[in-house]
């Protein structure tokens, strides 16, 4: 019996002593030894500050806020320019006057000239032939863009003028309306509404039509409609032609004022000419430059406040 018992025994504990048979799979230990972050949570926290790292700050592509009378650096940059130029003595005197030298004509023509009359009596005519021109190409880019018959009865004819240069209709003006100040402020009315015309009736020709079925629907009155949708679907690409129209009106000035004519900026410019000032003809064209930078600036910010209900990249 006791033997037996003690072979009983060795062979219980040799069976004890074998080995798990190799299944392929993984010990526990193993599993939990190979994902140490997720029982380290200050490995984890280092982990995310990393990411946090290499993730890049958003780029900003917008201008910027706008600088305070920027659009005078420009023209501020080209006058120091010019006066370095001559001061060094890079410019012919006869040719390009200094700065001074004109600041000082223009003082003389203001004080003891005509620079006065010639000033109001181009405004004057710039202004007439703008209002003409301005209410001629609004009327007509609403009726063409309203109305299919309008738009086949104008449109065309719109695209034929535009293609004629302006300046050219001069002598046959001249024919019609004679030499006096009419064809002068005619001329200048038809440099101003082509502009207009054009950019009005490509805003109107690119309100949505959606808009249109909206008011359909809601059954708007034509005046309303024209009111509420129109009119606010229209104002950016008329603003864009109000510009042009105004940089025009001085444009066409320029030249109309040397034909027959006894008064204005031109015709000082012209009589300059003639007796070799290159200072006086400088003068001239600064006022023009001058009138056309506070022209379109002052339509710039009547823009600015009509449509300050978008929000744009400029603004």
């Amino acid at each position: 019996m006791t033997a037996a018992s003690t072979t009983d025994t060795a062979s219980t504990t040799t069976t004890t002593a074998t080995p798990a048979p190799d299944t392929g799979t993984a010990p526990a230990a193993s599993d939990t030894g190979a994902t140490p972050a997720a029982s380290d949570p200050g490995a984890t926290t280092a982990a995310v500050a990393g990411e946090t790292r290499r993730v890049r700050p958003r780029r900003r592509l917008s201008p910027g806020k706008r600088l305070p009378a920027a659009r005078l650096a420009g023209p501020l940059v080209f006058l120091a320019a010019w006066a370095i130029a001559s001061a060094a003595g890079q410019l012919d005197p006869n040719a390009v006057p200094a700065p001074w030298t004109v600041l000082d004509t223009a003082v003389h023509l203001w004080t003891g000239g005509t620079l006065r009359t010639d000033i109001l009596t181009s405004v004057e005519r710039a202004a007439y032939g703008f209002a003409i021109g301005l209410t001629g190409g609004v009327l007509l880019a609403l009726v063409s863009g309203l109305t299919r018959t309008g738009e086949a009865l104008i449109d065309g004819t719109v695209q034929i003028n535009r293609a004629i240069p302006t300046l050219g209709l001069i002598p046959l003006f001249i024919l019609w309306l004679g030499i006096g100040e009419t064809f002068k402020v005619a001329i200048i009315a038809i440099v101003v509404y082509i502009p207009v015309y054009l950019n009005t009736h490509a805003a109107l020709s690119a309100i949505d039509s959606r808009y249109v079925e909206l008011a359909e629907v809601l059954d708007l009155s034509k005046l309303r409609f024209i009111r509420q949708i129109v009119i606010p679907g229209a104002l950016p690409g008329f603003f864009v032609g109000l510009r042009l129209g105004v940089t025009g009106s001085w444009l066409g000035l320029v030249v109309l004022e040397q034909i027959n004519a006894t008064s204005g900026l031109g015709y000082m410019m012209f009589q300059a000419q003639n007796y070799g000032r290159s200072d006086i003809i400088l003068v001239g064209l600064l006022i023009y430059g001058v009138f056309g930078l506070v022209t379109d600036t002052v339509v710039r910010v009547i823009e600015r406040r009509v449509l300050s209900w978008r929000r744009t990249l400029s603004s």
